[in-house]
């Protein structure tokens, strides 16, 4: 079992400690739920309020948080320091040190020294696996791919041929990357064509044989980048996939082929992004927003959660809403709804003379 003292903890996460007790610290709890051996977590104010129930004899506040019965520890950005404090006491998934019994590596792939194969796992013909890298239960690596140095891949990981992945990234449960696109064409114009070009549809209860488009490009992750549990990002029609450099990604993400993704985005649970897109830097996805093919996202976009992208923004937008619009838009639309739902109450509130009125003016007129 991992231990640390106050003092340890306070010079980890750069806070500020304040002496009442010399606890030792075994794990991280909320104030309601810790004991004497557990460092009470208290980063909002609702958790603060608990502390004057908890049977922590320590606890980490945000800075200017000061409780004289109970050792503290103040951190100006305690979210930071939280991760500091989780990445102590985080342990890793355990790992066979070299290459399981069972598993199956090509003779023509290429392992770098001190790589971990699982149960089951399959390295096929032409693959390279990079140094320190540990590839657990039941994952698949493809023909000709690249893994980088110091990845970590949880069990049941695929990956298609070609595909390259930079160093130090880490794929959870499942995640896919390099499966076909979902790309077809038929001979003559389909409904789907026409909408798009005219606003309508023709042709009904036309049958046509579907073709499939094969993808031909790939896949190409970028260093330092994680990918959530069951995330699929599909290879290129012709050019490559991209997903740059520092990029987090959760679980059930979406994204299609030939897009690029820039560095340092963040991509929440259950976003789709169709394909072709173009997303740039530092751009923030929340949970089920979708995007449609060929539009063009600027660096330092926010696309807020649900919202429905249908076009390109430039950079530093903040998007939302069905059909997304920036967000100084929105609110003037929700103004707008607002305003007439005041006039609609009004107008009722009078219609009642203005009937009378226009009864009158009826009467005359005969």
């Amino acid at each position: 079992m991992k231990s640390f003292t106050l003092e340890q903890i306070a010079q980890i996460t750069g806070g500020m400690l304040s002496k009442v007790s010399d606890a030792t610290i075994t794990r991280l709890a909320p104030p309601l739920i810790a004991d004497e051996n557990t460092l009470a977590l208290a980063l909002s104010e609702e958790e603060i309020a608990n502390i004057a129930s908890t049977k922590a004899k320590a606890v980490l506040v945000p800075l200017g948080v000061n409780i004289d019965t109970i050792s503290t520890i103040e951190v100006e950005r305690p979210r930071l320091a939280m991760m500091k404090l989780i990445t102590m006491f985080y342990e890793e998934p355990e790992t066979n040190k070299d290459i399981h019994p069972t598993a199956v590596v090509h003779p023509e792939a290429k392992l770098g020294t001190n790589v971990s194969l699982g149960p089951n796992v399959v390295i096929a013909k032409g693959a390279v696996i990079g140094d320190n890298t540990k590839i657990l239960a039941n994952s698949y690596i493809g023909n000709g791919a690249i893994i980088g140095n110091d990845c970590f891949f949880h069990p049941g990981v695929n990956i298609g041929d070609r595909v390259k992945v930079g160093n130090n990234v880490i794929l959870h449960h499942g995640v896919s990357l390099g499966a076909d696109g979902f790309s077809f064409v038929t001979e003559s114009p389909n409904n789907i064509e026409q909408a798009r070009h005219d606003g309508s549809i023709k042709e009904n209860n036309l049958e046509q044989v579907i073709f499939k488009i094969p993808s031909i490009g790939s896949v190409v992750i970028g260093d330092n980048v994680e990918i959530g549990a069951n995330s699929a990002i599909d290879r290129g029609t012709i050019e490559d996939t991209v997903i740059g450099e520092n990029t987090k990604i959760d679980d059930l993400v979406m994204i299609g082929h030939n897009c690029k993704i820039g560095k340092g985005c963040m991509i929440v649970s259950q976003v789709g992004i169709a394909g072709s897109c173009v997303i740039g830097d530092r751009v923030v996805i929340a949970g089920q927003a979708g995007l449609a093919d060929h539009i063009t996202i600027g660096d330092d976009t926010i696309i807020t959660a649900k919202a429905g992208v249908t076009k390109s923004f430039p950079e530093k937008s903040i998007i939302i809403g069905i059909p997304a619009v920036p967000r100084k838009e929105f609110i003037k639309q929700l103004k707008t709804m607002k305003d007439a739902g005041n006039y609609i109450m009004k107008f009722k509130k009078y219609e009642p003379i203005l009937s009378s009125f226009l009864e009158e003016q009826q009467m005359e007129t005969v």
